[in-house]
């Protein structure tokens, strides 16, 4: 069977013949039954593109290894209303409801431009800048992402947003989660670049936004862990893209 994704359709759902769909809520209603247990999926409506999120359907022990996902995305969805309604750089919350999330599409993740064959190096270097800005304004507003990975920021024309935010469950004092957010984000930085003029600029963009009390308390925080230094030195250059970083950021807090 076949359905067409244009606004005008004709599905049968639950026994009930639905036509001449305009509605935004009926779009999203419609691609709740076209998608059925896929966990991410798009669509366009009125020329914008928009996400789906549902809960991750898990199977056989998956179900006890990993945590509650209809709680996590219940979680994703009221911290991201919140965000929005403090003015954050966050999508936009479209529509919610049991078991689904839908968000306005925020563009290329920031790891997506690292992978582009036709951008260039200066052009590069203000999307890290601006990315390491929309961090600073995130802990600015007392707020904090728990996992800010390049391929969880995205990068539209110079504005910034932050998606994804399953990592987020509120946990230990605010310090400690911007604490957290700063040194996931500079371990991103060394897994997805290699140059490490790049990653100093983007780093000092964060500090001189707003970001300098954070980055000390970091740094003050990585002190007690700084004997991994020495362990994870013979690893600089071939300990793969989660060991290789961890010596980096020791690197870059140990002489920044």
């Amino acid at each position: 069977m076949s359905y067409s994704l244009d606004t005008e359709y004709l599905i049968w759902y639950g026994g009930q013949k639905m036509t001449q769909m305009h509605s935004f809520q009926d779009k999203v209603a419609q691609m709740l039954i076209l998608n059925e247990g896929v966990r991410i999926s798009h669509f366009e409506y009125q020329g914008k593109r928009y996400w789906l999120k549902q809960v991750e359907k898990l199977s056989g022990a998956m179900r006890f290894l990993k945590s509650d996902s209809a709680e996590a995305l219940y979680k994703e969805t009221q911290v991201l209303k919140l965000l929005q309604n403090d003015g954050a750089p966050v999508p936009k919350v479209h529509a919610s409801g049991d078991g689904y999330l839908v968000v306005e599409d925020a563009g290329r993740t920031v790891r997506d431009w690292l992978e582009s064959d036709d951008i260039a190096s200066d052009e590069l270097q203000r999307i890290l800048n601006d990315t390491s800005k929309g961090l600073a304004h995130l802990h600015l507003m007392d707020h904090a992402h728990g996992r800010p990975a390049l391929r969880d920021i995205s990068w539209d024309a110079g504005e910034v947003k932050f998606i994804d935010f399953e990592a987020n469950q509120q946990k230990g004092t605010l310090l400690n989660q911007q604490i957290r957010d700063v040194l996931v984000y500079v371990h991103s930085l060394y897994r997805y670049i290699n140059d490490k003029e790049k990653i100093s600029a983007a780093i000092t963009a964060y500090r001189q936004a707003g970001g300098e009390v954070i980055w000390q308390q970091a740094k003050q925080f990585l002190k007690s862990w700084q004997w991994l230094y020495y362990f994870a030195k013979p690893f600089q250059g071939i300990g793969g893209k989660d060991l290789k970083p961890v010596y980096w950021v020791l690197w870059h807090f140990r002489y920044h």
